[in-house]
């Protein structure tokens, strides 16, 4: 069977008063899986995932009012992997840039384990995306607030020179391994070398600046 291609379930029978919820889980659960099987999300049609799930069209749209948001809803969903992810990479260790690397490679091994969640997620038309997505939803997927934290204390034990505003540092750190993440998803073909060595030489750098910042300072 090709990616194009999708078994047909059988025909659903009409949801009685009340289960609308449990129709829209199982519209929900259609388009992950084939959003993962597929890899491409164009090749979501509406009507595809309706045949997956055994329905007519006009019923994914008693749900969702159009086909991005559908998408993004299946996403939503993925998105609290994220943040999970990065808290568990982070958790039990004391040294702060230590936390800070481990949920950047954390965020980087999700992004690149679930390419088109995160080119929906991250990567779609400002136009596209749905207004629930807001600056500070947005900020809470990426962890900006748990990284300005370990931003904080590394000031405050002296590994890091001074900040100022260390959520705006930690929004620079998430462009950072955002860049990373974007061209290793769009530009496969280039010859990077390993997704993890090229981070670990990444992080080294940004390492190496705050190092001579701190040097600066103190020299100063």
């Amino acid at each position: 069977m090709s990616s194009l291609e999708v078994v047909a379930a059988p025909r659903r029978v009409r949801s009685r008063r009340g289960e609308g919820d449990k129709l829209r889980e199982d519209i929900l659960e259609a388009a992950e899986k084939m959003l993962i099987a597929t890899n491409d999300q164009s090749l979501l049609s509406v009507r595809a995932i309706a045949n997956a799930v055994g329905v007519t069209p006009p019923s994914i749209y008693l749900h969702f009012s159009d086909r991005n948001e559908l998408l993004f809803a299946v996403c939503e969903r993925q998105s609290e992997h994220i943040e999970k992810a990065m808290e568990a990479a982070a958790a039990g260790i004391s040294d702060p840039w230590e936390r800070l690397r481990r949920r950047g490679r954390a965020y980087l091994e999700w992004g690149l384990a679930n390419p088109e969640h995160y080119r929906i997620l991250m990567m779609s038309h400002s136009d596209a995306t749905p207004d629930r997505f807001t600056d500070e939803r947005l900020a809470g997927m990426a962890g900006l607030q748990a990284v300005a934290s370990d931003l904080s204390v590394g000031v405050e034990v002296g590994h890091f020179a001074p900040v100022g505003d260390t959520l705006g540092v930690s929004e620079l750190l998430w462009m950072v391994v955002h860049g990373m993440v974007s061209l290793l998803i769009c530009k496969p073909e280039f010859p990077f070398g390993a997704p993890e060595d090229v981070f670990e030489a990444m992080f080294e750098l940004l390492y190496e600046g705050i190092s001579a910042r701190s040097e600066r300072s103190e020299a100063g």
